[in-house]
């Protein structure tokens, strides 16, 4: 989330109904994350995938090639603009961090999702030419009703392994490098922040894709 937390959020029913309000490092829209979200992150070496170069265009080009293998014959899968859609209608959004020679390509993948955690969401003003001015939950839908979640795992698994070498990690067995300070770039916002955006929010109805 890189505006200001007044123009994608109903800053009133966040503070009211205590959501946490993460600020990513990543750029993209604003999110809705809960217990039905599946995230998905490709972090690379510039060089690592041949002929893709470390700039948005490229980079989610050759995810929308790697995704066509995960989805391939299920519900007119396609790239549209930025997302992830089933026809018309959005179910994984992007976003991405690049440096000189790294990059990071995350999606979040709506598996299931809670339509009432939809109103904490303003109709961003900046949104693709598809979306035709729909609301939240007519824009959306979920993976769940077009593959099972194994099928998904098991399919980008198999996709992935095309460009990679993949093996399980268990992430608690992980260390980090000797004299490596971690530095989150990624927080939380505080009420007092929510408050004071709230401040600033002309009006209160009531988190966006």
């Amino acid at each position: 989330m890189l505006r200001k937390p007044s123009e994608l959020l109903e800053i009133g029913s966040v503070l009211r109904d205590q959501v946490p309000v993460m600020k990513r490092f990543t750029g993209g829209g604003t999110v809705v994350v809960d217990k039905g979200t599946v995230f998905v992150t490709l972090i690379c070496n510039k060089d690592d995938v041949p002929g893709v170069q470390p700039f948005p265009r490229s980079i989610m080009s050759w995810s929308g090639l790697l995704y066509n293998q995960v989805f391939k014959g299920i519900a007119d899968f396609q790239l549209r603009e930025n997302d992830y859609v089933f026809g018309n209608r959005k179910f994984g959004g992007n976003a991405q961090s690049i440096t000189k020679n790294r990059w990071i390509h995350h999606t979040s993948f709506l598996w299931d999702y809670a339509e009432g955690n939809m109103a904490f969401l303003k109709q961003p003003a900046r949104a693709p030419e598809y979306r035709m001015e729909r609301g939240h939950t007519e824009f959306i839908c979920r993976m769940n009703e077009y593959l099972p979640r194994t099928d998904f795992i098991e399919k980008t698994t198999e996709a992935v392994e095309t460009y990679f070498s993949v093996k399980n990690v268990n992430l608690e067995a992980t260390e980090e490098p000797c004299g490596a300070e971690f530095v989150p770039s990624t927080r939380l916002l505080s009420k007092q922040e929510l408050e004071e955006a709230l401040g600033t929010q002309p009006e209160i109805i009531g988190v966006s894709f």
